[in-house]
């Protein structure tokens, strides 16, 4: 029987590129970590920590403040283009103190994207190695809200009436949410209405110490 190589792939994938955003940072913002090897290869393949395209365009739908959307791509990516609601932390300053409260709360879940998944899923393995429970990751990244809320396709005659549903309900998101699509005359979706705009978060000052 051959060996299953598989996960320790998938942990390398991640595990990599997040060795070296540690190693970048400042030694005094590296925190122990809470999880080992073999439990975070447990999370990944379990998948929990993904929202789908669709689960998010509900929520943004209907106003729902338990969601915070986190664009982790550089400020010139999230000027370009942005989710409604998101704030920017670029992945590269995730370990940075300013953010902690942000990250490490249980009242709003985080939801991080990135033009794909892989910057969002690292800044998911980040925050949950540090302990912090409340982060996600947007399942496909941008690239896949794209193809699936903003321009959906329209389904087969033949499809079933829950892909009819689905296509009704994306068509109406891409309506409220800035996409291409219009509501259908047989749209099943709830009235929708626009988003709060965007906006950019401001890092807190640290106290100065010492004196001039």
């Amino acid at each position: 029987m051959k060996p299953n190589f598989k996960p320790i792939l998938i942990l390398a994938a991640f595990l990599l590129p997040l060795a070296l955003i540690i190693a970048a940072v400042p030694s005094d913002s590296i925190r122990p970590y809470k999880l080992t090897a073999a439990q975070m290869v447990q999370l990944v393949n379990q998948k929990e920590h993904f929202y789908s395209a669709d689960q998010v365009a509900s929520m943004l739908v209907a106003k729902d403040p338990s969601l915070q959307l986190i664009d982790v791509r550089s400020p010139d990516e999230f000027e370009k283009f942005s989710l409604p609601g998101a704030i920017n932390i670029p992945l590269a300053d995730l370990l940075n103190d300013q953010y902690t409260d942000l990250l490490n709360q249980d009242i709003k879940a985080n939801v991080f994207y990135s033009n794909g998944t892989l910057q969002a899923n690292e800044a998911w393995m980040i925050t949950r190695q540090l302990g912090y429970l409340n982060n996600f990751v947007l399942e496909g990244g941008l690239n896949y809200w794209f193809e699936t809320i903003l321009n959906p396709q329209a389904p087969k005659t033949t499809s079933p009436d829950e892909e009819f549903a689905r296509y009704n309900f994306r068509m109406g998101a891409a309506q409220a949410l800035g996409g291409g699509g219009g509501l259908s005359t047989e749209s099943t979706a709830k009235p929708m209405t626009p988003p709060a705009a965007k906006t950019s978060i401001t890092p807190k000052k640290k106290k100065a110490s010492g004196g001039c």
